[in-house]
């Protein structure tokens, strides 16, 4: 009589979890751009450096496919600044 190959039942698939991407900006340098100098300085709350990262990572995203768009490999800097 043949043995019943032991079989591992599939894990119910997670709902994926908002992953944070990596953070591209360096954190003490842009707050201190933020806060300006001079007369007026400005407060930068927690989540400033988040959302400008953020907008980094779409501008990123669009140089990309910019690049892509015009059949180059290599993104320039009107590719960015579009």
């Amino acid at each position: 009589m043949a043995k019943k190959k032991a079989t591992k039942k599939k894990a119910a698939a997670a709902p994926k979890k908002a992953t944070r991407r990596e953070v591209l900006v360096v954190g003490s340098k842009t707050k201190a751009a933020l806060k300006g100098s001079g007369k007026t300085t400005f407060n930068v709350s927690s989540d400033a450096l988040e959302a400008l990262n953020d907008l980094l990572y779409q501008a990123v995203e669009q140089a990309q496919k910019r690049c892509a768009a015009n059949g180059r490999k290599t993104i320039r800097p009107y590719d960015i600044l579009a």
